[in-house]
């Protein structure tokens, strides 16, 4: 695809082939995924299958969402007549989607690509100019995207990549720009969202997690076994909807623990990234000084600290108001939490001050019903994290997990803002004419006879809105002979 090179603004380029530019980045991508793969690899990625599965397949989906749905979901949505409230009579309205301006984009480190690559798309379709600030070690994968939407016919103007310092960021947000998206921890999103608060800068906070797995009664505990190993060691354990407090009834959590402890002796140790080390070091350490048991008896903190290095870590007998039961930890660590009834987990899940994403493993009905009750994100029955991939659905969380969303429908248009135009025709302005002193009758016989719940009240409210149109045409005839 040529590049665009026209004379107009790029938020003036025709939106369907603005969406099919941005689309068109999928293709380059697939086309050399090993490239891609290997430029993604990190200490805490070392398995080319999860960049694979992750990252680029994940991302390609989300690009080819952006061209095939995104000029549907951003044009123009014209207001006709239908479900127009009667005394609007005459208004015609729409809703454009405009672009914020200028959108800054603060990556992460654990998905270096999937999330700063939908978020920038999203942005660039929309209309918007993106200004891309890598996490620090993504430097290279970060400058691959950036060159690669220009090739396939971003103009570089429109999306610049900052530096990976601090500095950058901070500048940028100084500078002035007019929507943040930020992925990162809670501590992080504090700082940004104070360094923006001087110039109301909106934001999209996409934020740590601390997500909790309840296993209801009748669970298939050989899949949630599994899925449960699956998260907790997907991505060494840098993963923020990864699972972090199991939820289980005493009565099931013996064969539960058991069937982990198979699943997770032989796992290899694990490099945790340098940010997240002294933090997991002091949670572990304080849980097991109030009772915690470490099942796999492998945790070391001195290879912890020294090293950077941790095998998955089971932990047994935490309490719900233990403090490694709400704390962000990206590391591959998981707090079993007994309750007598099972009732009891919405209530811790909706407790917890992060609340990304929860799984919930159990009959579909019974399940479905507590996942109604929980106030999370996002929500897997019988399965965890790999849902969220859905290229349809939007991805954000609650509490201290952030506000706003990115990805799918509503994803795409949190980047643009919301232009109303309303237009008057004909003549009738019945707010233009005199007041008379029976339109607060006239308006209450109206307010019945639309709104009313019963037939007979909406025919009380017009014989009351007649009367007072009758009353009017009197004071009307007074008001002629006076003069």
């Amino acid at each position: 695809m040529q590049k665009y090179s026209g004379g107009g603004s790029w938020s003036k380029v025709r939106l369907k082939r603005r969406c099919r530019i941005v689309a068109s980045v999928a293709a380059r991508i697939a086309e050399d995924g090993a490239t891609w793969t290997r430029l993604c690899e990190s200490a805490q990625r070392v398995d080319p299958v999860e960049t694979i599965t992750a990252e680029l397949l994940p991302l390609c989906s989300a690009l080819k969402f952006v061209g095939d749905k995104g000029p549907g979901l951003l044009r123009t949505r014209r207001l006709g007549a239908s479900g127009r409230p009667a005394w609007l009579w005459g208004v015609r309205s729409e809703v454009r989607r405009d672009p914020h301006g200028t959108v800054l984009v603060l990556g992460t480190w654990n998905y270096p690509l999937l999330l700063a690559g939908v978020q920038i798309a999203q942005a660039l379709a929309a209309g918007n100019a993106v200004k891309f600030k890598p996490a620090v070690g993504c430097e290279a994968i970060s400058e691959r995207v950036v060159d690669t939407f220009h090739r396939a016919g971003v103009p570089e103007q429109q999306l610049r990549l900052l530096d990976s310092s601090t500095e950058a960021a901070t500048g940028a947000i100084d500078a002035g720009v007019d929507l943040i998206v930020l992925t990162g921890s809670a501590g992080t999103g504090r700082k940004v969202l104070s360094r923006a608060a001087d110039k109301i800068t909106p934001a999209i906070m996409e934020l740590s997690g601390c997500d909790a797995v309840v296993i209801m009664p009748g669970a298939d505990l050989d899949r949630a076994s599994g899925a449960i190993a699956f998260g907790l060691t997907l991505n060494s354990g840098a993963t923020c909807i990864g699972p972090r407090r199991l939820v289980v009834e005493t009565n099931s959590a013996d064969a539960l623990v058991a069937k982990l402890r198979e699943q997770l002796e032989n796992e290899s140790p694990v490099q945790i990234h340098p940010a997240a080390r002294a933090g997991v070091g002091q949670a572990i350490e304080q849980a097991l000084a109030n009772g915690a048991v470490d099942c796999l008896g492998q945790f070391s903190s001195e290879r912890l600290q020294e090293e950077g290095m941790m095998a998955p870590l089971l932990l047994d007998g935490v309490k719900s108001d233990d403090p490694i039961a709400s704390a962000d930890l990206f590391a591959p660590v998981l707090s079993v939490i007994r309750v007598d009834e099972i009732e009891h987990a919405a209530g811790i899940v909706n407790d917890c001050p992060y609340r990304l994403a929860a799984s919930v493993f159990g009959p579909r009905r019974e399940a479905a019903d507590l996942a109604g009750r929980l106030h999370v994100g996002s929500i897997a029955i019988n399965d965890l994290i790999v849902p969220t991939a859905d290229p349809r659905v939007p991805f954000g969380g609650r509490g201290n997990s952030g506000f706003g969303v990115t990805r799918g429908a509503e994803g795409l248009l949190a980047m643009t803002v919301p232009v109303v135009t309303a237009v008057r025709c004909g003549g009738l302005m019945p707010h233009l004419m005199p007041r008379r002193m029976s339109d607060a009758q006239s308006l209450l016989g109206l307010l019945q006879l639309l709104h009313a719940r019963s037939f007979s009240r909406r025919w009380s409210g017009l014989r009351q809105l007649m009367a007072a149109g009758r009353s009017g045409d009197g004071d009307e005839s007074q008001r002629q002979d006076a003069a």
